[in-house]
């Protein structure tokens, strides 16, 4: 595989899943790719991918799969997991069912704590975490607008045993422009508490505020509660002994301040009915915060209300 092009599945096509693909495929890789929505697989069958706004770019994929089974019986070496939260407890026991071969898993989604669905069913050694620091939302099935991209995106292999596989995939993304940056272990696990973070501080406000990033950062009165969102985490954080850069709730209004006019995924998610990953960001502030007996009030308010909204609507995991 160290001369030979990386030949990599993708499972998943949402906005992080298809701007990998596009980004892998102008590298040079070979790219198997599939998703549960149909009608997207025939527009990407058809008119291939395209990404606009922070990147102007379109690929066509020979390689376009109607399911994760049909998937896996292709020959590829690196297997990138690109669903949402909630959906991979029943997609690594489906790989586990249908992969015929040992491959690399990727998890590239947010949230804290996904490493540990992955471990329960494959070696530490297998598995690779990225953490994504660009954003974008569907402009059609087959169409993301790229709305920022925070370089770099980080790369670590769990257990630090596959750190030249690691830095192949931070140095092929970079040949591209998608920055990324390979690091250790224990540096993708902070990298993953900040973004995630990052996310709990605004997701959940302009899921239920409906605002946008913009309008909710520009907003005195939101950006108080943003600001203590932050506070509770960076608590719970250091008592979790995860190394966040100095300054950092500064930091993260500043850059959460320069996010854009557009709403994050969770928000466009609830509004639309669908799960979020709330437990995975907010709920797992709560939860490390209980293990230290740490109050994090705000939290735990975005977490349940979210929850309930969900459960209202007939999607989530109601109590």
């Amino acid at each position: 595989m160290e001369n030979s092009p990386l030949k990599i599945g993708i499972i998943g096509l949402g906005p992080i899943g298809q701007t990998l693909a596009v980004h892998l495929k102008d590298a040079g890789a070979e790219l198997a790719i599939t998703d549960l929505d149909r009608e997207k697989l025939n527009l990407i069958r058809t008119q291939g991918i395209e990404l606009v706004g922070r990147f102007e770019k379109k690929s066509y994929f020979k390689y376009v799969y109607y399911s994760i089974e049909e998937m896996l019986e292709h020959d590829f070496d690196i297997l990138i997991s690109a669903v949402k939260d909630y959906h991979v407890d029943s997609l690594v026991r489906l790989i586990k069912q249908n992969l015929k071969k040992d491959v690399y898993l990727l998890s590239a989604q947010n949230g804290i704590d996904i490493r540990k669905k992955y471990q329960c069913l494959f070696p530490e050694s297998s598995i690779l975490r990225m953490v994504i620091n660009f954003a974008g939302n569907l402009q059609a099935p087959n169409v993301v607008g790229i709305n920022f991209f925070n370089p770099p995106n980080y790369i670590g292999s769990m257990d630090d045993s596959q750190l030249k596989l690691a830095k192949r995939l931070a140095d092929t993304l970079t040949s591209v422009d998608l920055e990324t940056e390979q690091v250790t272990s224990f540096k993708i696990i902070d990298k993953i508490w900040e973004k995630t973070i990052l996310n709990a501080a605004l997701s959940p406000l302009c899921a239920i505020s409906r605002l946008t990033m913009k309008e909710a950062m520009d907003n005195g009165d939101t950006l108080e509660i943003v600001e203590q969102i932050l506070y509770e985490a960076v608590e719970v954080a250091k008592a979790e002994e995860i190394t966040l850069p100095e300054n950092f709730v500064k930091l993260a209004i500043r850059y959460l301040s320069n996010a854009g006019n557009h709403m994050p995924s969770l928000a466009v998610d609830l509004i639309n009915k669908r799960d979020t990953e709330i437990d995975y960001m907010n709920g797992k502030i709560v939860s490390y915060g209980r293990k230290h007996y740490i109050k994090t009030p705000l939290n735990l308010i975005l977490t349940n209300l979210v929850n309930a909204i969900s459960c209202k609507n007939g999607v989530g995991r109601c109590k």
